[in-house]
Protein backbone atom coordinates (compact mmCIF):
# COMPACT_ATOMS: atom_id res chain seq x y z
CA UNK A 1 0.00 0.00 0.00
CA UNK A 2 2.81 2.42 0.83
CA UNK A 3 4.45 1.71 -2.54
CA UNK A 4 1.20 2.51 -4.36
CA UNK A 5 0.75 5.74 -2.39
CA UNK A 6 4.30 6.90 -3.10
CA UNK A 7 3.84 6.02 -6.77
CA UNK A 8 0.57 7.97 -6.98
CA UNK A 9 2.27 10.90 -5.29
CA UNK A 10 5.00 10.86 -7.93
CA UNK A 11 2.39 10.77 -10.71
CA UNK A 12 0.46 13.74 -9.33
CA UNK A 13 3.67 15.60 -8.59
CA UNK A 14 4.85 15.08 -12.17
CA UNK A 15 1.53 16.41 -13.48
CA UNK A 16 1.87 19.47 -11.24
CA UNK A 17 5.40 20.05 -12.57
CA UNK A 18 4.08 20.30 -16.15
CA UNK A 19 1.18 22.49 -15.02
CA UNK A 20 3.11 24.80 -12.69
CA UNK A 21 6.05 25.30 -15.03
CA UNK A 22 3.85 27.35 -17.32
CA UNK A 23 2.38 29.30 -14.41
CA UNK A 24 5.84 30.13 -13.07
CA UNK A 25 7.17 31.11 -16.52
CA UNK A 26 4.29 33.50 -17.17
CA UNK A 27 4.65 35.16 -13.79
CA UNK A 28 8.42 35.33 -14.14
CA UNK A 29 8.25 37.51 -17.26
CA UNK A 30 4.88 39.23 -17.19
CA UNK A 31 4.39 39.45 -13.42
CA UNK A 32 0.80 38.37 -14.05
CA UNK A 33 -0.83 35.99 -11.58
CA UNK A 34 -2.84 34.01 -14.11
CA UNK A 35 -5.96 32.65 -12.44
CA UNK A 36 -7.10 31.38 -15.85
CA UNK A 37 -4.25 28.87 -16.02
CA UNK A 38 -6.47 26.07 -14.73
CA UNK A 39 -9.06 26.73 -17.42
CA UNK A 40 -6.30 26.62 -20.05
CA UNK A 41 -5.35 23.20 -18.68
CA UNK A 42 -8.98 22.15 -18.99
CA UNK A 43 -9.26 23.49 -22.55
CA UNK A 44 -6.12 21.59 -23.52
CA UNK A 45 -7.64 18.38 -22.14
CA UNK A 46 -10.85 18.84 -24.16
CA UNK A 47 -8.93 19.72 -27.32
CA UNK A 48 -6.81 16.60 -26.83
CA UNK A 49 -9.94 14.50 -26.32
CA UNK A 50 -11.48 15.79 -29.57
CA UNK A 51 -8.30 15.47 -31.63
CA UNK A 52 -7.68 11.94 -30.32
CA UNK A 53 -11.22 11.02 -31.35
CA UNK A 54 -10.44 11.95 -34.95
CA UNK A 55 -6.88 10.61 -35.01
CA UNK A 56 -5.03 9.16 -32.01
CA UNK A 57 -3.50 10.09 -28.67
CA UNK A 58 -0.05 10.84 -30.06
CA UNK A 59 -1.38 13.38 -32.56
CA UNK A 60 -3.40 14.99 -29.76
CA UNK A 61 -0.29 15.15 -27.57
CA UNK A 62 1.38 17.39 -30.17
CA UNK A 63 -1.55 19.22 -31.75
CA UNK A 64 -3.39 20.34 -28.62
CA UNK A 65 -0.35 22.06 -27.00
CA UNK A 66 0.46 23.66 -30.37
CA UNK A 67 -3.04 25.17 -30.55
CA UNK A 68 -2.74 26.30 -26.94
CA UNK A 69 0.62 27.95 -27.73
CA UNK A 70 -1.04 30.09 -30.41
CA UNK A 71 -3.79 30.99 -27.95
CA UNK A 72 -1.12 31.93 -25.40
CA UNK A 73 0.58 34.32 -27.83
CA UNK A 74 -2.79 35.99 -28.48
CA UNK A 75 -3.49 36.21 -24.75
CA UNK A 76 -0.16 37.90 -24.20
CA UNK A 77 -0.64 40.37 -27.04
CA UNK A 78 -4.17 41.41 -26.12
CA UNK A 79 -4.20 40.67 -22.40
CA UNK A 80 -1.09 40.04 -20.32
CA UNK A 81 1.01 42.71 -22.00
CA UNK A 82 -1.61 45.29 -20.98
CA UNK A 83 -1.93 43.91 -17.45
CA UNK A 84 1.72 43.71 -16.38
CA UNK A 85 1.79 47.28 -14.99
CA UNK A 86 -1.70 47.23 -13.49
CA UNK A 87 -2.47 46.82 -9.81
CA UNK A 88 -2.78 43.19 -8.59
CA UNK A 89 -6.53 43.43 -7.99
CA UNK A 90 -7.19 44.37 -11.63
CA UNK A 91 -5.05 41.45 -12.79
CA UNK A 92 -6.94 39.01 -10.56
CA UNK A 93 -10.31 40.26 -11.77
CA UNK A 94 -9.37 40.10 -15.47
CA UNK A 95 -7.79 36.64 -15.31
CA UNK A 96 -10.66 35.33 -13.19
CA UNK A 97 -13.07 36.69 -15.80
CA UNK A 98 -11.04 34.91 -18.48
CA UNK A 99 -11.39 31.70 -16.48
CA UNK A 100 -15.19 32.05 -16.50
CA UNK A 101 -15.23 32.78 -20.24
CA UNK A 102 -13.19 29.66 -21.04
CA UNK A 103 -15.34 27.50 -18.75
CA UNK A 104 -18.51 28.79 -20.47
CA UNK A 105 -16.93 28.16 -23.87
CA UNK A 106 -16.11 24.57 -22.91
CA UNK A 107 -19.65 23.96 -21.67
CA UNK A 108 -21.10 25.47 -24.85
CA UNK A 109 -18.98 23.28 -27.14
CA UNK A 110 -18.67 20.01 -25.22
CA UNK A 111 -21.60 20.24 -22.79
CA UNK A 112 -21.65 19.51 -19.06
CA UNK A 113 -21.21 15.74 -19.23
CA UNK A 114 -18.04 14.01 -18.08
CA UNK A 115 -15.81 12.34 -20.65
CA UNK A 116 -13.03 9.79 -20.44
CA UNK A 117 -10.10 9.43 -22.80
CA UNK A 118 -8.45 6.08 -23.44
CA UNK A 119 -4.74 5.68 -22.83
CA UNK A 120 -2.70 4.85 -25.94
CA UNK A 121 -2.60 1.14 -26.67
CA UNK A 122 1.18 1.03 -26.28
CA UNK A 123 0.88 2.19 -22.65
CA UNK A 124 -2.42 0.52 -21.79
CA UNK A 125 -0.70 -2.27 -19.85
CA UNK A 126 0.49 -2.87 -16.30
CA UNK A 127 4.08 -3.06 -15.12
CA UNK A 128 5.41 -4.81 -12.03
CA UNK A 129 6.86 -2.23 -9.60
CA UNK A 130 8.51 -3.87 -6.58
CA UNK A 131 5.90 -6.62 -6.67
CA UNK A 132 2.99 -4.23 -7.24
CA UNK A 133 1.26 -3.97 -10.65
CA UNK A 134 0.94 -0.33 -11.77
CA UNK A 135 -0.35 1.18 -15.03
CA UNK A 136 2.40 1.82 -17.55
CA UNK A 137 0.70 5.05 -18.57
CA UNK A 138 1.20 6.54 -15.12
CA UNK A 139 4.89 5.70 -15.30
CA UNK A 140 4.93 7.59 -18.59
CA UNK A 141 3.33 10.60 -16.85
CA UNK A 142 6.25 10.64 -14.41
CA UNK A 143 8.58 10.52 -17.40
CA UNK A 144 6.83 13.48 -19.04
CA UNK A 145 7.19 15.52 -15.83
CA UNK A 146 10.88 14.66 -15.60
CA UNK A 147 11.47 15.55 -19.27
CA UNK A 148 9.70 18.90 -18.90
CA UNK A 149 11.70 19.75 -15.79
CA UNK A 150 15.01 18.72 -17.40
CA UNK A 151 14.23 20.37 -20.74
CA UNK A 152 13.23 23.70 -19.22
CA UNK A 153 16.24 23.71 -16.91
CA UNK A 154 18.68 23.05 -19.75
CA UNK A 155 16.92 25.55 -22.04
CA UNK A 156 17.03 28.35 -19.48
CA UNK A 157 20.61 27.66 -18.44
CA UNK A 158 22.40 26.94 -21.70
CA UNK A 159 20.46 28.47 -24.61
CA UNK A 160 20.74 32.07 -25.80
CA UNK A 161 16.98 32.60 -25.55
CA UNK A 162 17.05 31.09 -22.08
CA UNK A 163 19.66 33.68 -21.12
CA UNK A 164 17.39 36.44 -22.45
CA UNK A 165 14.46 35.01 -20.49
CA UNK A 166 16.45 34.97 -17.25
CA UNK A 167 17.74 38.48 -17.86
CA UNK A 168 14.29 39.83 -18.75
CA UNK A 169 12.71 38.27 -15.66
CA UNK A 170 15.31 40.04 -13.52
CA UNK A 171 15.47 43.44 -15.24
CA UNK A 172 13.31 43.81 -18.36
CA UNK A 173 14.27 47.47 -18.90
CA UNK A 174 18.01 46.84 -19.03
CA UNK A 175 17.47 43.73 -21.15
CA UNK A 176 15.50 45.79 -23.67
CA UNK A 177 18.27 48.39 -23.73
CA UNK A 178 20.68 45.62 -24.77
CA UNK A 179 18.65 45.08 -27.95
CA UNK A 180 16.36 42.24 -26.84
CA UNK A 181 12.76 42.57 -28.00
CA UNK A 182 11.19 41.79 -24.65
CA UNK A 183 7.63 41.92 -25.97
CA UNK A 184 8.33 39.21 -28.54
CA UNK A 185 10.28 37.24 -25.94
CA UNK A 186 7.45 37.47 -23.42
CA UNK A 187 4.87 36.47 -26.03
CA UNK A 188 6.91 33.36 -26.78
CA UNK A 189 7.25 32.49 -23.11
CA UNK A 190 3.52 33.00 -22.46
CA UNK A 191 2.85 30.81 -25.50
CA UNK A 192 5.16 28.16 -24.05
CA UNK A 193 3.54 28.41 -20.63
CA UNK A 194 0.07 28.04 -22.14
CA UNK A 195 1.25 25.09 -24.24
CA UNK A 196 2.51 23.41 -21.06
CA UNK A 197 -0.92 23.90 -19.48
CA UNK A 198 -2.46 22.26 -22.54
CA UNK A 199 0.11 19.46 -22.41
CA UNK A 200 -0.77 18.83 -18.76
CA UNK A 201 -4.44 18.60 -19.74
CA UNK A 202 -3.79 16.06 -22.50
CA UNK A 203 -1.51 13.99 -20.26
CA UNK A 204 -4.07 14.03 -17.43
CA UNK A 205 -7.05 13.12 -19.64
CA UNK A 206 -6.49 9.32 -19.75
CA UNK A 207 -6.49 8.92 -15.96
CA UNK A 208 -8.65 11.85 -14.79
CA UNK A 209 -12.25 12.50 -15.76
CA UNK A 210 -12.85 15.42 -18.12
CA UNK A 211 -15.45 17.85 -16.83
CA UNK A 212 -16.12 21.61 -17.12
CA UNK A 213 -15.10 22.00 -13.47
CA UNK A 214 -11.79 20.13 -13.69
CA UNK A 215 -9.87 23.42 -13.66
CA UNK A 216 -10.77 24.05 -10.03
CA UNK A 217 -9.37 20.65 -9.04
CA UNK A 218 -5.83 21.56 -10.05
CA UNK A 219 -5.50 25.36 -10.02
CA UNK A 220 -5.55 25.63 -6.21
CA UNK A 221 -2.79 23.04 -5.88
CA UNK A 222 -0.87 24.80 -8.65
CA UNK A 223 -0.92 28.13 -6.84
CA UNK A 224 0.08 26.42 -3.59
CA UNK A 225 3.07 24.91 -5.44
CA UNK A 226 4.10 28.23 -7.00
CA UNK A 227 3.80 30.10 -3.70
CA UNK A 228 5.72 27.45 -1.76
CA UNK A 229 8.44 27.26 -4.41
CA UNK A 230 8.72 31.02 -4.76
CA UNK A 231 6.82 33.11 -7.30
CA UNK A 232 8.52 32.90 -10.69
CA UNK A 233 11.01 30.19 -9.62
CA UNK A 234 11.00 27.05 -11.73
CA UNK A 235 13.39 25.14 -9.47
CA UNK A 236 11.25 25.91 -6.43
CA UNK A 237 8.10 24.87 -8.32
CA UNK A 238 9.67 21.52 -9.27
CA UNK A 239 10.53 20.70 -5.66
CA UNK A 240 7.24 21.97 -4.27
CA UNK A 241 5.23 19.99 -6.85
CA UNK A 242 6.80 16.68 -5.85
CA UNK A 243 6.42 17.44 -2.13
CA UNK A 244 2.78 18.41 -2.56
CA UNK A 245 2.09 15.35 -4.70
CA UNK A 246 3.42 13.11 -1.95
CA UNK A 247 1.45 14.93 0.75
CA UNK A 248 -1.77 14.66 -1.27
CA UNK A 249 -1.36 10.95 -1.99
CA UNK A 250 -0.18 9.81 1.43
CA UNK A 251 -2.41 12.19 3.38
CA UNK A 252 -5.55 10.99 1.58
CA UNK A 253 -4.91 7.48 2.92
CA UNK A 254 -3.38 7.97 6.35
CA UNK A 255 -4.92 11.33 7.36
CA UNK A 256 -8.20 11.46 5.42
CA UNK A 257 -9.93 13.80 7.87
CA UNK A 258 -7.40 16.58 7.42
CA UNK A 259 -5.96 15.70 3.99
CA UNK A 260 -7.55 18.73 2.31
CA UNK A 261 -5.88 21.06 4.82
CA UNK A 262 -2.37 19.62 4.57
CA UNK A 263 -1.25 21.61 1.46
CA UNK A 264 -2.38 24.87 3.05
CA UNK A 265 -0.76 23.97 6.36
CA UNK A 266 2.50 23.30 4.50
CA UNK A 267 2.19 26.61 2.62
CA UNK A 268 1.63 28.55 5.87
CA UNK A 269 4.58 26.83 7.53
CA UNK A 270 6.90 27.53 4.58
CA UNK A 271 5.85 31.17 4.33
CA UNK A 272 6.37 31.70 8.06
CA UNK A 273 9.83 30.15 7.82
CA UNK A 274 10.74 31.74 4.48
CA UNK A 275 8.24 34.37 3.23
CA UNK A 276 9.71 34.43 -0.29
CA UNK A 277 9.22 30.67 -0.75
CA UNK A 278 11.77 27.89 -0.99
CA UNK A 279 13.70 29.41 -3.91
CA UNK A 280 12.87 33.05 -3.20
CA UNK A 281 11.54 35.56 -5.71
CA UNK A 282 12.08 39.07 -6.91
CA UNK A 283 9.70 41.64 -5.42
Amino acid sequence: MLTINIFNGLVYGALLIVMCSGLALIYGLRRVVNFAHGSLYMLGAYLGYTIAGYSNFWVALVAAPAIMAVLGVLLDRYGFRLLQDRDPLSVVLVTFGLLLIIEDFVQSVWGKSNFSMAAPELLNVTVDLFGTPVPAYRIAVIGVGALVALGLSLWLRYSKIGLFVRASSTDPTTTAMQGVNTDVLSAGVVGLGTALAGLAGVVAAPFLSLSPTMSSDVIIDSFVVVVIGGLGSLAGAFVAAMVLGMIQAVGAVYLPDIAAMLPFALMIAILIWKPAGLAGSRT
